[in-house]
């Protein structure tokens, strides 16, 4: 009898020692925790219950550090197998060599994911990242203040917003819109105005002189709202001017139609909502996608593990549970096709409504921003204060674009001749951090090339 329990006991360790290795997976997100803790631990429970020889470690770091984080354990050769990031953050990681590409990795689910999303992951004709989230803006107006103005129709494009408001300012005496003009150049971009060409600063052609003249005329006119035009961050008075009936239309997430809601149900009821006007580029406003990508040295051996997992916590299934609870929209083609945010119910409110409306958006949607440059957010403000300065009327709009195309041509000339300007590349580089909430924008050849969302 002791020898039988001895050889089983035996047979027993042999057979651990010969067992297959449990493949640890460490992933990183950022700011989920606590809102969003259940979502990810029933992921986690999922997943290892379905795969025995894997093990999930979920970590979850402040927006604002999981880059500095991510770094120190890259060079110290232990990263995580899938990190959290947004589209800028992945150009730049990259660039620097700190991700590794993953079409390999996405292998037949590619097509899963919508197109406009992977061509936001691709540089230099690969893939970084497995797509998870994006968001939109749609365009609310207080069909009221449109009725006083005489306006029929949601405006199909930017001269039409433009030409509302300075209807709704001349019939109403209120102001129409409140553009986000600290972030003009993506303005540009998407309407089809390059910011940089060969190198260089390109925003001062007859074409950009023209753009910026629409603005003044509406500003002077008294269309656009002039509470923090030109703040870096004008949201928050642009929506506290449409919950007091003071704006005709306001750019925005369909998230920000419950704010209204909750704060101003007068006006609630008379806002109505309609697609954002995509522009000459085909691209949706408002774009902002989240990923997760895989960093450099992980082991390649670990790699179709992870691709595994990957796939898994972006499917279809697992991208509609998570925007349905965070109020986003999924870049998987079958999700950001539920029902959910297609489907306008009956009696529907412009919450409701705004949520069908940015599915209409998603195909379209691009992160837009500009990459590889240091220090992009100084060189951005130069070119904002010349358009605050056209805009306004404080100096003549040929002559403020052209001051502040020489000021980017210089700086941009001291950085391609190494004047160390530039933090530096490769894993000992400290990260640039561009913290803004709102895209700014990039002149990809790629993403300029978009018409009618091809």
């Amino acid at each position: 009898m002791k020898n039988r329990l001895l050889l089983a006991a035996l047979m027993a360790v042999a057979g651990a020692a010969f067992a297959a290795p449990v493949q640890h997976i460490e992933f990183w997100t950022f700011s989920m925790k606590p809102r969003f803790t259940p979502y990810f631990e029933d992921v986690v429970q999922r997943y290892e219950a379905a795969n025995p020889g894997v093990k999930l470690e979920w970590v979850d770091f402040p927006w604002d550090i999981i880059q500095t984080k991510l770094v120190t354990r890259i060079v110290a050769g232990k990263p995580p197998a899938l990190v959290n990031l947004n589209v800028p953050w992945a150009e730049e990681f990259a660039r620097d060599g700190l991700l590794t590409p993953v079409d390999p990795l996405l292998g037949a689910d590619r097509a899963r994911y919508l197109q406009s999303a992977l061509r936001d992951l691709s540089f230099s004709g690969k893939t970084y990242g497995f797509p998870m989230y994006s968001n939109v803006a749609v365009i609310a107006y207080n069909r009221e203040i449109f009725r006083a103005a005489g306006i029929p129709h949601a405006p199909r494009n930017l001269d039409e917003q433009l030409a509302f408001a300075r209807q709704i300012a001349q019939r109403t005496g209120k102001a129409g819109l409140c553009p986000a003009l600290s972030k003009v150049d993506g303005l540009m971009l998407q309407q089809g105005l390059p910011v940089l060409a060969g190198g260089r600063a390109v925003f001062n052609t007859p074409a950009h002189v023209a753009f910026v003249a629409k603005l003044a005329e509406t500003y002077r006119a008294g269309g656009l709202l002039k509470d923090g035009l030109f703040a870096e961050d004008n949201f928050p008075p642009a929506v506290e001017a449409y919950k007091s009936g003071r704006l005709g239309m306001l750019l925005a997430p369909p998230t920000a139609l419950k704010r209204i809601q909750a704060d101003a149900r007068e006006v609630y009821a008379i806002t109505d909502v309609a697609p954002a006007p995509l522009g000459p580029t085909g691209i949706a406003d408002g774009g902002w996608l989240i990923h997760f990508g895989v960093p450099a040295r992980v082991p390649a051996a670990d790699l179709p593990g992870i691709g595994k997992f990957a796939r898994f916590l972006t499917s279809d299934a697992n991208q509609l549970e998570f925007a349905r609870q965070a109020s986003v929209f999924p870049a998987s083609a079958q999700a950001a096709n539920d029902p959910f945010f297609t489907a306008v119910p009956p009696n529907a409110g412009a919450a409701e409504k705004a949520v069908a409306a940015g599915a209409v958006s998603m195909p379209y949607s691009r992160t837009m921003y500009v990459a590889g440059i240091e220090d992009y957010d100084e060189l951005r403000r130069a070119l904002v204060k010349a358009v605050e300065a056209g805009v306004t009327g404080r100096q003549d709009i040929q002559q403020a674009l052209n001051a502040a195309v020489a000021i980017w041509n210089r700086k941009l000339a001291l950085i391609k001749s190494g004047s160390g300007l530039a933090i530096g590349h490769g894993l000992n580089r400290r990260p640039c951090l561009r913290l803004s909430p709102c895209p700014i924008a990039r002149p990809d050849p790629d993403l300029l090339a978009v018409r009618d969302g091809q």
